[in-house]
């Protein structure tokens, strides 16, 4: 990096005799005023800063906490020099445009104007701290103190981190700035958060404190030179680890050739391959024994990087030959499947299959699978199998972790596309994974604006300011399954990813989509990604030698928040908020879920628009004031079923026995059920039709007679307890024919009522609030300590946390 800070300090150099001499002969009259007005807006931001900065000390002189406006200090500073950096440097700024085709065309553009860009950004964020900090120094708010994370001391406890006594939301950066050290105080830090990474690389090759395939030697001894890189990890922060599943040594190749055969991208090997197992149980035992009760190990443990084993015809994973064919070994575990869910008859499988196997060893399948043969028993039976498959293989992997290490926890990157999409050949039962590992996993991710790909939709801007859904109903799922377990997102796709960005991000949005997602669940978020290194280069993976601009990360880092000063700054002054306001947050998301929605699985696999058409229904009932959740066999048999008040069953006509059985046995103990028509549950999971029928036993079932949303919305709500319902009404008008304003509320011990508000539309909301007897209340904004009126407005992606009293 020696040619970036020589070429940052030229840069500097030369703005500073822009602004002290008024011509330079070798120059153009144009660069001269290109010159003059670069340096006067970073002269424009550096009074500012003077200003600010005098401000502070006025704060701590009365007492005043300014832990947010030093991370707003330290952004200008650095962003300040990034973009002295990038325009000493607008070959690499075109590099990274071109190499993103949503840019490509506009590079050269892109690269000029954005150094301009990032100090225009930076004064906006300097004016919004004069102004906040001013009201305070004015005694017209009253903010809470910043509740920071202590990077050294936080614990994970039963289901939330905890610091100095409270929960705490630990926050960082997936990918940070590889290369540089731990201890750099420049890169970990309160402003972009602390935790210690292992085993972060990405792209294409293995190293970097990673926990990878390359540590075992064909010897069967371990390389000491890569195992230095995750024992020298210093044990003074907390942070997590990784197994980095992408790539296997050649010298298992050579012993096993079809240890590549039913690959993935991220999971680079045959997960049935004996040898690769064999290799994977010696590297995950003996890093689990020299990491055990490491301060790194306290996020965890990630078992892989978004794993997916997408196997019909046609799908875009083959683009980089995935799953394009199944090993031997594989093959015969499905074999061994069938025996056993056919209870060794292969006449019935011949009979669902169409097929005339002599015997289970005889069994043949066509990988990749047509997916014409959707709802068909041998798409059923594969899919199935697919799923099992890799549960069975990351139970494999937690089981010799935990043989050397039993109170280490786990968890995997799972996209939240494995449950949202309606695809289910990618081998991931979320389900499954998320009851199997010690915390909750995934990278769950929002569009804050359009879908930048050809042909994607982006339906959700039709009546709404963001894809609030795509992080709302994806956590309340995974809260349903595993309500006591931490929830980590480990790659946190907020703020950017390959289907959307946008340079002009809102900061609106990123408090949102922060918010919503920490108020639905998310106790860590990892956010995708830091790749500055101190002087403003981008760092080693994106330049030089590894040329990983092209195609992996560089594509990544145009319209980044690499590039974003007021978004890269926002994410960490709404961290500081929800972590000043951590025991209310979890207060309110600790709440019953009065109403379920069945899922199934088994439908999922049969039919082609289960999750879109199931998030229709979701959205119909998200703004009612009271949270949301989901049923499933497992949920029904493993909970308590009180802690919900009605279960709707909605186009799941294709169930196994035991989920109908499951439903049976509810209703028998008391439960309510509403199904939409008579068609539901009607199907087994080989779509034959079943004798049986729901009976309503002890409890309550409704028929509706039809999939109409709004008529099982209102069904739904009838049968929502009085208890259940939320103490404080929000009536809202937004000019719209649809809500978009979500709350949550709790009553608190002193008889007062703690309620979150958030505008996810177009649209400024007026909102009348009232208690559910309609006393009259008074209202106090606890962000600032005002009291305001029960009747007001809140602009789209506001966010509001009150305290609420009946007078």
């Amino acid at each position: 990096m020696t040619r970036h800070l020589l070429a940052a300090s030229i840069a500097s150099a030369l703005l500073l005799t822009a602004g002290c001499t008024k011509s330079i002969e070798s120059k153009s009259n144009t660069a001269q005023v290109a010159e003059q007005q670069i340096s006067s807006l970073e002269q424009q931001a550096r009074v500012r800063l003077k200003q600010l900065e005098t401000m502070m000390n006025d704060a701590r002189a009365k007492g005043i906490d300014v832990t947010r406006e030093e991370t707003i200090v330290w952004f200008s500073e650095q962003f300040l020099k990034f973009a002295n950096w990038d325009e000493a440097n607008p070959e690499t700024l075109e590099k990274a445009f071109g190499y993103e085709r949503y840019y490509a065309k506009d590079k050269v553009r892109l690269a000029a104007e954005l150094p301009d860009f990032e100090r225009k950004k930076v004064i906006q964020i300097l004016d919004k701290g004069i102004n906040i900090l001013g009201q305070e120094l004015r005694g017209e708010i009253k903010r809470r103190p910043v509740n920071k994370v202590d990077w050294q001391g936080t614990k994970s406890g039963d289901n939330m981190f905890v610091s100095n006594g409270k929960p705490i939301f630990p926050y960082d950066y997936f990918s940070k700035t590889v290369g540089q050290p731990l201890t750099n105080t420049d890169v970990y830090n309160d402003h972009l958060g602390a935790l210690y990474h292992g085993g972060e690389n990405l792209y294409p090759v293995d190293h970097d404190r990673a926990i990878n395939s390359f540590l075992l030697k064909e010897d069967g001894t371990f390389d000491q030179e890569l195992m230095q890189e995750l024992t020298n990890i210093p044990d003074t922060n907390i942070g997590f680890l990784v197994y980095w599943i992408m790539g296997i040594p050649e010298w298992v190749e050579e012993k096993e050739p079809e240890v590549r055969k039913g690959r993935s991208l991220f999971t680079g090997f045959d997960i049935d391959n004996p040898l690769a197992r064999k290799l994977w149980s010696k590297i995950i035992r003996r890093t689990g024994e020299l990491t055990k009760g490491k301060k790194v190990t306290e996020l965890g443990f990630v078992l892989a990087n978004e794993p997916h084993w997408y196997a019909e015809k046609n799908h875009w994973t083959h683009n980089f030959q995935e799953m394009t064919s199944i090993s031997s070994y594989t093959l015969n575990k499905f074999r061994s499947w069938l025996d056993r869910k056919y209870a060794n008859d292969i006449a019935k499988l011949n009979g669902n299959w169409q097929s005339e196997f002599k015997n289970f060893d005889e069994v043949e399948i066509e990988i990749p699978i047509d997916p014409a043969l959707q709802g068909k028993p041998i798409w059923y039976d594969w899919t199935r199998y697919n799923m099992d498959r890799s549960t069975d293989w990351f139970t494999f992997m937690q089981s010799e972790l935990h043989a050397v290490n039993p109170d280490a926890d786990t968890h995997i990157k799972i996209m939240p596309r494995m449950f949202m999409d309606n695809a289910r050949s990618g081998g991931i039962d979320t389900e499954a994974l998320a009851e199997l590992t010690t915390m909750v996993g995934h990278d769950a991710k929002s569009f804050g604006s359009k879908n930048i790909r050809p042909g994607k939709s982006s339906e959700w801007l039709e009546k709404y300011s963001y894809h609030w859904g795509l992080v709302a109903m994806f956590h309340d799922f995974m809260e349903s399954v595993a309500p006591d377990k931490i929830n980590v997102n480990s790659e946190s796709h907020f703020l950017s990813s390959g289907q959307w960005r946008d340079l002009d991000t809102r900061t609106s949005y990123v408090r949102s989509v922060y918010w919503l997602a920490t108020l639905l669940g998310m106790d860590a978020n990892m956010g995708w990604f830091w790749a500055r290194d101190p002087d403003g280069s981008p760092e080693d993976r994106l330049e030089g030698e590894l040329n990983f601009f092209d195609p992996g990360l560089g594509g990544a880092y145009a319209g980044s928040n690499n590039m974003q000063p007021h978004v890269t700054n926002e994410v960490t002054q709404v961290m500081y908020d929800l972590n000043s306001f951590s025991e209310e947050i979890v207060a309110l998301r600790e709440q019953r879920r009065p109403l379920r929605f069945f899922y199934s699985e088994t439908t999922a696999i049969n039919i082609d628009d289960y999750m879109s058409q199931s998030y229709k229904l979701y959205e119909s009932m998200f703004f009612e004031g009271f949270p949301l959740g989901f049923a499933t066999k497992n949920i029904i048999q493993k909970q308590d079923n009180s802690s919900w008040d009605v279960i709707v069953v909605y186009r799941n006509n294709f169930v196994t026995d035991a989920e109908f059985e499951t439903l049976q046995s509810y209703l028998d103990s008391g439960g309510t059920i509403i199904l939409d028509t008579q068609k539901a549950l009607s199907l087994n999971e080989y779509g034959q039709k079943r004798t049986k029928r729901l009976d309503s036993g002890k409890g309550k079932l409704i028929t509706i007679g039809t999939t109409d949303i709004a008529e099982i919305k209102q069904a739904a709500l009838a049968e929502i307890k009085d208890s259940s319902k939320p103490d404080v009404i929000i009536k809202e008008d937004n000019q719209l024919g649809h809500k978009t304003t979500m709350w949550r509320t709790i009553s608190q011990p002193d008889g007062s009522y703690l309620v979150n508000i958030l505008n996810v539309g177009h649209n400024t909301a007026k909102l009348k609030l009232s208690l559910h007897n309609n006393q009259p209340v008074s209202v106090q904004n606890m962000m600032t300590g005002n009291s305001m009126d029960a009747t007001f407005e809140l602009p789209s992606e506001g966010v509001l946390l009150l305290e609420v009293k009946a007078q």
